[in-house]
């Protein structure tokens, strides 16, 4: 695994201009900026619609309920591959000199299946059967994908592909509610959700690119993340003290804490989101950020090994903040990073 880039951003961004998101994270993430995502545009930018850009032999249009399979693909479909490729081409525009790490996100499949709907109305979920062919279609969308972009940021020194997974941890704990709303579908095996997702995993490696997962819910499976293959797990570190309180304290689960610190053991990436994804009623200077960084310190890891082993993110996506924030989400992610750097140096 290459040293982690030291700061970058999850994938959506407020607004609807594609090419000014693109200059931006370009600017402010010059050691790992990531293809933008504007969901603010409508149908078929969300994370969903854009998941289904990817999908091969399966199609999918927006319904009352939210987005369903379909025999053939239709207008919402074509608007998902459109903003796909309007997006890919500012890249490319943006990218010819860049020789650095690349990140791209794609919604993985269990949140894909989370969500998306069979033909009959039901989530994809509630058929374990439509959850493989929904994995091996999005594989191999997701292998098509990795190539394209290859071409279109031809001197990139590596791609990281990340599997955006937000509805992981409701899939294992059987909390995903039916289409109706009036029920919950059954918990997914711990191993059967691992394989499914070290199955995408090992594609994208054997598309010679790196994997991250991110998940920003506050219960991350990051033990099954690790052993699914994941070269870095994403997450909203923020929120670690308010799920780990035990009666050593918060923020100190011996459980969770030896979870991390076998991830960092076997070389996984921690990407840290810790800058807030909103607009904060006072937004935090460098140092307040820095702590949360430096409280994995507990782990018995130093400050040289947590800055060669994390990445400084925001806690989620920015599609929720003000440009402003966004922007200056961004900037502070890159200065956190920095003052760890200094910090371990």
């Amino acid at each position: 695994m290459h040293r982690p880039p030291r700061a970058t951003g999850i994938g959506s961004l407020p607004g609807t201009d594609a090419g000014a998101a693109n200059r931006l994270v370009f600017d402010e993430l010059p050691d790992l900026p990531h293809l933008p995502e504007l969901p603010g545009r409508g149908v078929g930018a969300d994370m969903i619609g854009r998941g289904t850009a990817f999908l091969v032999e399966l199609h999918a249009e927006v319904q009352p309920s939210g987005w369903r399979l379909t025999e053939r693909p239709g207008r919402d479909a074509r608007r998902a591959d459109s903003f796909l490729r309007q997006d890919l081409d500012l890249l490319e525009e943006n990218a010819q000199e860049f020789t650095q790490t690349m990140k791209v996100q794609v919604v993985g499949p269990w949140s894909l299946a989370a969500t998306l709907e069979l033909r009959h109305g039901d989530r994809m979920l509630s058929d374990l059967g439509a959850v493989r062919d929904l994995a091996e279609s999005l594989t191999e969308g997701l292998k098509l994908h990795i190539a394209d972009v290859r071409k279109r940021v031809p001197r990139a020194g590596a791609l990281l592909v990340q599997l955006d997974e937000p509805a992981l941890p409701g899939v294992l704990r059987g909390t995903v509610p039916t289409a109706s709303g009036f029920g919950r579908l059954r918990a997914v095996e711990e191993s059967v959700a691992r394989e499914t997702l070290a199955g995408l995993v090992k594609a994208v490696h054997d598309a010679g690119a790196e994997a991250a997962v991110h998940c920003c819910a506050p219960d991350v499976p990051i033990e099954l993340l690790r052993r699914a293959g994941a070269d870095y797990i994403s997450f909203d570190a923020t929120t670690i003290d308010a799920t780990t309180i035990d009666a050593t304290g918060p923020g100190t689960s011996p459980a969770r804490d030896e979870q991390f610190g076998e991830a960092i053991e076997a070389g996984v990436g921690l990407m840290l989101g810790v800058v807030p994804s909103v607009d904060p009623a006072r937004a935090p200077g460098v140092n307040q950020l820095l702590d949360k960084v430096l409280s994995l310190t507990r782990l018995g890891f130093s400050a040289a090994q947590l800055a060669e082993a994390t990445t400084i993110t925001p806690t989620c996506g920015l599609a929720g903040a003000t440009p402003p924030w966004a922007r200056q989400a961004l900037v502070l992610a890159h200065r956190t990073a920095d003052a760890l750097a200094d910090k371990a140096s």
